[in-house]
């Protein structure tokens, strides 16, 4: 899951320079995705909704083959199974509890409707599960023996973040920071995303291969999606306007299965 600033306490509808608000209407691949997740949250057994699943070992049994049909499992991905290698696309739709769900929906209607508004609908899309599936299939390619099902729209939404650094580097961050008393103080996300990227790098050097937060995804994800908006839209795309105000806050981290 995003972790250091995952609940937001405003949104960013300003496109920079533009004067337009941004709303469902304008950016229906964003909402699309969040309501797609959070569909597939709901009628799964982690979301403890349904009741056809059960209680106690029976839910967690039916947990843990969720997880196992949907989500990436690395020591089975290189194994030429056609099945296994849809499951870097559809492990970005699955989510490992309520908290890991909530964090990435709100990363991606913080910063996904500007991008999705400069890149245009079908790019988007194509952009978002794109470099998902990559980052996915990165972090399996470097546990490739790990066993431990994969699972989460991280790597998806670091990409979006990334891209977002690039056309939108002015874009004004406000975050409530828990080592300075969550004191909000405002930065340029050219400051703020870099940061969450150096504590990406930093955690995933003591990430192991069990339960937790996949952070090589993040990191991947991140470079992708700077690097493709740097690509497609040139060194004259970033944003030359006002500032944008984006607001957003901490989270407490997610445990289980690991979760971009």
């Amino acid at each position: 899951m995003i972790r250091n600033w995952s609940t937001a306490v405003g949104r960013t509808v300003r496109s920079a320079g533009s004067g337009r608000t941004g709303g469902g209407a304008a950016t229906p691949v964003t909402y699309g995705l969040i309501a797609v997740c959070c569909l597939v949250f709901l009628v799964g057994p982690v979301s403890g909704v349904g009741p056809a699943y059960g209680s106690g070992e029976e839910l967690l049994a039916a947990q843990h083959t969720w997880f196992r049909r949907w989500g990436v499992i690395p020591a089975e991905l290189f194994e030429d199974s056609p099945r296994a290698a849809l499951t870097p696309a559809t492990a970005l739709f699955v989510h490992g509890s309520w908290v890991h769900l909530l964090g990435n929906m709100l990363f991606l209607h913080v910063f996904g409707a500007m991008t999705e508004e400069r890149m245009g609908r079908l790019q988007f899309l194509l952009f978002y599960v794109g470099c998902g599936f990559l980052a996915l299939l990165a972090y399996a390619a470097a546990h490739a023996d790990a066993q431990q099902a994969l699972v989460g729209a991280s790597g998806a939404i670091s990409a979006v973040l990334g891209a977002f650094l690039y056309l939108f580097p002015r874009a004004r961050v406000t975050s409530l920071l828990p080592f300075l008393f969550f004191l909000p103080l405002r930065f340029p996300a050219w400051v703020v995303l870099p940061f969450w990227a150096a504590v990406q790098w930093l955690a995933a050097g003591r990430a192991g291969d069990g339960p937790g937060v996949a952070y090589l995804a993040h990191l991947v994800g991140f470079g992708l999606g700077f690097g493709y908006a740097w690509l497609r839209f040139g060194r004259g795309a970033a944003d030359a306007g006002p500032a944008t105000r984006v607001r957003h806050a901490p989270s407490a981290r997610s445990e289980g299965e690991n979760q971009p």
